[in-house]
């Protein structure tokens, strides 16, 4: 069994970072503004089937407000769960956060750097929105500060990529973790599970291409129909084709995942949280994040498993 920290049986990102830096470090969420080229027209229009971004992230991070300001409260609002925390990391979570010329990028990033609690930076976007000139930038960042950069892939599929609007194919996701990973820099990378014509099997499939790739963290999240989206109205023509699973068989299928994931890759994440008035239905009830985690705890005992049992190093 690979030995894994804190007694779990999965490698938690939280448990890697406390290794490789010494202590915790919180993410900070921010909105700087940006928008996403499946939604201005570039890629295409609308965005994501599932998405609306005020969905996903606190109220402490507004458009509107200052960098600063949004890591100020960020701050205040989880010291009173870490208060132990020194140092943090400035998370430019909402929309594509390379999308945009280099030196926009530059003087937002560098003003979030410049707090001197922030540690690094934490940048989500889509792999169609990166090139060589600003991965030479993040490259030099990543000398003296904590770098990651997260890769919305949602699905290694090329039809369930076409079928979700995503704008861009698997390839393409690919070569932006090859590229980002040979700079030195951290990538992580976010998966769905449940999308529209997907099988269990088909997400099992996934994990030999996931664990094949430069990756070092991912995260899972169950798929949540948001009112209003277009898979809203998607799922009520054919709910047929959606895969929808109580908590326990969620997390069956997320050990499953695991057991099959090689053992390395930190796990960040397992299932995604909406706040309860952007959906139709809570089947899991309002259990937390570190309710579900309890839980995934519980049922890898049960289980007698662990991360990368079932791994082969092809």
């Amino acid at each position: 069994m690979y030995d894994f920290p804190e007694g779990k049986r999965y490698n938690t990102f939280a448990g890697h970072y406390r290794r490789k830096y010494g202590e915790r470090l919180q993410k900070l969420v921010l909105d700087a503004g940006f928008t996403c080229p499946n939604r201005d027209g570039t890629v295409g229009t609308g965005g994501c089937t599932y998405c609306d971004n005020a969905a996903f992230h606190p109220g402490y991070s507004i458009p509107g407000k200052s960098l600063f300001q949004q890591i100020e409260e960020g701050i205040w609002f989880h010291r009173r769960r870490y208060p132990k925390v020194k140092r943090y990391l400035a998370y430019f979570q909402a929309y594509s956060n390379t999308y945009g010329p280099l030196e926009r990028l530059r003087r937002l990033y560098e003003e979030a750097l410049s707090h001197p609690a922030v540690a690094g930076l934490v940048i989500g976007t889509r792999p169609d929105c990166i090139d060589d000139g600003k991965l030479d930038y993040l490259e030099q960042l990543a000398k003296d500060k904590v770098i990651v950069v997260e890769y919305g892939i949602e699905s290694c599929y090329d039809a369930t990529l076409r079928r979700i609007n995503r704008g861009h194919d698997f390839e393409c996701a690919r070569q932006a973790v090859l590229k980002t990973a040979g700079r030195g820099i951290d990538v992580g990378a976010h998966f769905i599970l449940g999308l529209p014509g997907e099988t269990p099997g088909m997400m099992l499939d996934q994990c030999s291409i996931i664990s094949g790739m430069p990756l070092t963290s991912i995260k899972f999240h169950q798929l949540q129909i948001v009112k209003g989206t277009r898979m809203e109205k998607e799922y009520a023509a054919t709910p047929e084709d959606f895969l929808r699973l109580g908590l326990e068989d969620y997390l069956d299928l997320v050990i499953d995942i695991l057991e099959r994931l090689r053992p390395d890759l930190c796990i960040e994440r397992v299932a995604g949280e909406v706040p309860p008035r952007f959906v139709s239905e809570t089947p899991w009830g309002l259990i937390r994040n570190d309710g579900i985690l309890k839980l995934l705890d519980r049922r890898l005992e049960e289980r007698n498993t662990y991360q990368g049992i079932k791994y082969t190093n092809p």
